[in-house]
């Protein structure tokens, strides 16, 4: 069994898009390859889970356009605002 690598980032914490977060074909409703969250959108990690398949962790971020994306950590950053 391989071992969990763990988070970079908590629950809470606030963060930006990196860059554009396109739809990878996961996200209901939307086209393949549209923008869900243009960059340096704000958003807070709502939930923190795991990508069995990558071994990498994986971030449930909830954006300021209202939309409630998976991330993977080289998708956002933190904003360096204080939770509200």
């Amino acid at each position: 069994m391989m071992d969990l690598r763990p988070p970079r980032f908590d629950w809470g914490l606030s963060v930006l898009a990196r860059d554009d977060i396109l739809n990878d074909g996961t996200y209901p409703g939307e086209a393949e390859q549209a923008v869900l969250v243009p960059k340096d959108s704000p958003g807070e990690i709502v939930r923190v889970g795991h990508h069995e398949e990558s071994n990498m962790p994986l971030y449930l971020v909830e954006f300021a356009n209202g939309k409630v994306v998976g991330c993977l950590e080289e998708e956002i950053v933190p904003s360096g605002k204080p939770r509200a």
